[in-house]
């Protein structure tokens, strides 16, 4: 099993990656979160928080792909939720 560590660090990868891609290609990509976002064990209240904000900022990107409305606003927070995470869990 993952550490929360890799998982972060492996969600931004495909942050990054998706932004760069149409949203056709991104979409599918951002899809291929929802597992990894999704909580494995308990962890503190402020990791937990952190996760799912990211989880919940990803999901806004991934809404507005699918209704063909920009995003371009929407990865940046994305990102800072993620990487918030990721400084929590790192």
């Amino acid at each position: 099993m993952k550490s929360d560590s890799e998982t972060a660090r492996e969600i931004m990868d495909a942050l990054r990656l998706a932004q760069r891609e149409p949203p056709q290609a991104a979409l599918p990509i951002l899809n291929g979160l929802v597992g990894l976002v999704k909580g494995n064990h308990q962890q503190s209240l402020e990791v937990e928080e952190a996760r799912s904000s990211a989880f919940l900022a990803i999901c806004e990107v991934g809404k507005a792909l699918h209704r063909g409305q920009p995003a371009d606003g929407l990865w940046p927070a994305a990102m800072r939720a993620t990487e918030r995470w990721m400084s929590l869990v790192g």
